[in-house]
């Protein structure tokens, strides 16, 4: 697989995961929400740093 292709699922991945982690934990909790957000886009771009970048 190309890596521009890695690199859309990768962000695809990433976009479910924060909806999913809106929609199920922190629907009415607005500055929550995007301290979570935050972290989470924080925690994904580690991960693409560390094991992504390289390839």
């Amino acid at each position: 697989m190309g890596r521009q292709a890695v690199v859309v699922l990768y962000v695809l991945a990433m976009i479910a995961v924060v909806v999913g982690v809106d929609v199920l934990f922190f629907r009415h909790h607005v500055w929550e929400r995007l301290l979570v957000n935050v972290g989470i886009v924080l925690v994904f771009g580690a991960c693409y740093l560390r094991f992504l970048k390289g390839r």
